[in-house]
């Protein structure tokens, strides 16, 4: 299961509530994404430098890999043996991978989590996180062509939408 979504939509937020309601279900996968930004606590990554994750990226560490924001991402190449165990991974992506994803993997869904942009806006600036880069660079990113399953419009109580969430998750 692919979540994406603007920055901003509170993606990690929803995913850090629905991850600790999976704490006991080993057939739901949570991979930690490697990211060439320290690490915060907005999100749960593992921290690489940029010259690390080129060497990781040529030795074939990652199933999915991809570069937003002046910055690089990836997911282990663990998650290939989670899907082939039949687990349900769940994993904050770009929405530029969405179509590389349903060619390589079986049964993706995809959630798209967003918000208005006043709500993106304020969420972004209360960061104050300066590896984001600049605020309207962010707001201004569109990715065309983007099929999702679900959406989820994220304003009011976060524990409501990690329950929707969760409901995709468990089908």
């Amino acid at each position: 299961m692919l979540v994406v979504g603007p920055s901003g939509a509170g993606k990690d937020t929803l995913l850090d509530l629905v991850r600790a309601a999976c704490a006991d279900d080993s057939s739901v996968v949570f991979p930690k994404r490697v990211v060439t930004r320290e690490a915060s606590s907005f999100e749960d990554n593992e921290s690489i430098s940029p010259a690390d994750f080129a060497q990781a990226m040529t030795r074939g560490a990652f199933a999915v890999h991809w570069q937003a924001h002046g910055l690089y991402y990836g997911l282990p190449c663990s998650i290939v043996d989670d899907i082939r165990a039949s687990r349900t991974v769940v994993a904050n992506v770009s929405r530029t991978v969405i179509a590389g994803c349903r060619e390589t993997f079986a049964h993706v869904t995809v959630v798209s989590v967003t918000a208005p942009p006043d709500v993106l806006a304020a969420r972004l600036a209360g960061r104050a996180r300066s590896s984001d880069g600049k605020l309207d660079d962010r707001l201004l990113r569109t990715v065309p062509d983007a099929a999702f399953d679900v959406v989820i419009n994220n304003v009011g109580r976060a524990e409501d939408h990690a329950s929707e969430l969760l409901r995709v998750i468990k089908g």
